[in-house]
């Protein structure tokens, strides 16, 4: 294995930077330190960690420009776009420092004569963050936040595609204040993480990528008791209703579908539209999409860039082409956009009707800009295709009968259920999953509860 990497921009096919891979006496070093710092770190107080941590949020959204251009220069997202990721960090980062007093609070039972209970968190230790490339700051900031305010040391390694993205952390930190050893990351490869993840010292591992890379994951941490949280794929749906508002339901589909060109977990990937409105939808989403700006990110004109790599491109390309072949159509013609171009991380949006689910593009990840949308005759086809799935991330329900959406929803195999929107974070509920997305919860308050253990105090008069 080589002890260098290269990143490739999508926005030209050029090399944007190398880096070296940390070797072993440096993985070990950095793991001493954490479990070292953690010692003394978790007996700051929690008021004192929140104070640190801000700052580091602070430090985080100061550096805005530099945070934008590296994201388009390393994954692709327009310039115009990826300043709203900074707002996204500093919106999660913050709600879970306010919620910290309440998530790390004592339990105490009902009170008994001659006694004191109460169940306490602790941290656990270091928490390992493994994170991806396609939101690399938002993805990250969900453990690494509520990890330190609870006392936890961390580790982030990051994508090896973002490299520049676990830097900008590392100087946040440090200008922060934060003690040596309290926050660190490493460039590692494939092989050495899953060393690490295996290492004696490390306490809980955070992981967001794909079903495979989870499921390694965790066959590297089964031969210790620690915790693994895992966020994995999506193939998110949405059902629009007989009573839905079609312009919003356009607007917001289409933007769901392929903002960050796809490259979302939670992106819309598959439409049941009722058929009363099947036409009139399909015909303003293909509108829409066709005005699309797609093209080089850093022109910040454009609203659609490319994907991460060639590759990934590839994948999706392949995906579209074997739905034609079994009977699928698709509405955006060849040519429409000037910039698509295969070979390349380019790759236009694509809009399929004449689906079903036996072609990949409705059962598979596709991350990509691509959607396939099909007519429903009602509320219990729509639930049944969209159960229909090995995932279980989110799933958005277009009706204006709000007691509609919840009794839809408490039938649909899914980790939140939106109405009226999509696509989206709230950072007081529960990210969580279902089924193949994975296991765990982070954000909201109950995200405190798997970086941390409890331990139960019993106190005899």
């Amino acid at each position: 294995m080589s002890q260098h990497f290269s990143v490739i921009s999508p926005v030209d096919g050029s090399e944007l930077l190398q880096r070296s891979y940390h070797d072993a006496a440096t993985v070990r070093a950095t793991l001493d330190a954490a479990n070292h710092a953690g010692r003394s770190w978790r007996q700051v107080s929690l008021t004192e960690r929140k104070l640190m941590v801000g700052r580091a949020v602070d430090e985080l959204v100061a550096r805005r420009e530099r945070i934008a251009e590296a994201i388009t220069r390393q994954i692709g997202r327009p310039i115009s776009q990826s300043p709203g990721e900074v707002r996204g960090l500093e919106e999660r980062a913050r709600t879970m420092i306010e919620l910290a007093e309440q998530g790390l609070a004592d339990v105490r039972p009902a009170p008994k004569a001659g006694f004191e209970r109460f169940l306490r968190r602790e941290p656990l230790g270091t928490v390992l963050v493994l994170a991806p490339w396609n939101y690399p700051f938002l993805t990250a900031i969900n453990t690494i936040v509520p990890a330190l305010v609870a006392g936890n040391t961390v580790i982030l390694k990051h994508s090896s595609q973002t490299p520049l993205v676990a830097e900008l952390f590392d100087e946040a930190f440090k200008a922060a204040g934060l003690p040596a050893g309290v926050f660190q990351i490493l460039h590692l490869d494939h092989a050495a993480t899953l060393q690490l993840v295996a290492s004696e010292g490390i306490d809980f591992v955070a992981f967001t990528g794909s079903v495979e890379g989870g499921r390694t994951v965790q066959h590297a941490a089964a031969g210790r008791f620690i915790g693994v949280g895992l966020e994995l794929g999506g193939k998110d749906p949405a059902y629009v209703c007989d009573d839905a508002d079609l312009p919003a339901a356009i607007e917001n589909l289409v933007d769901g579908a392929f903002f960050n060109s796809g490259q979302s977990c939670c992106g819309i990937e598959r439409i049941y539209v009722h058929h009363r409105h099947y036409d009139d939808f399909v015909a303003g989403f293909v509108e829409l999409t066709k005005a699309y700006r797609f093209g080089n990110p850093l022109d910040p004109h454009t609203n659609l860039g490319p994907m991460v790599r060639a590759g990934a491109a590839a994948f999706v390309r392949d995906q579209i082409a074997e739905a034609l072949q079994q009977g699928a159509r698709a509405l955006i013609p060849a040519g429409h956009f000037a910039a698509d171009a295969p070979g390349t991380a380019y790759l236009a949006p694509q809009v399929l009707v004449n689906v079903d689910h036996g072609m990949r593009v409705m059962r598979e990840e596709s991350f990509g800009p691509v959607i396939g949308i099909m007519a429903v005759d009602g509320d219990e086809e729509a639930l049944r295709l969209m159960n229909d799935s090995h995932y279980g991330l989110s799933a958005s329900i277009w009706t204006a009968d709000r007691d509609a959406a919840i009794r839809l929803g408490e039938r649909l195999e899914t980790g939140t259920v939106f109405q009226n929107r999509c696509d989206y974070l709230d950072p007081t509920l529960a990210w969580t999953g279902v089924k193949d997305t994975g296991r765990g919860v982070s954000l909201s308050v109950l995200g405190y509860s798997q970086l941390t253990r409890v331990k139960s105090f019993h106190l005899k008069d």
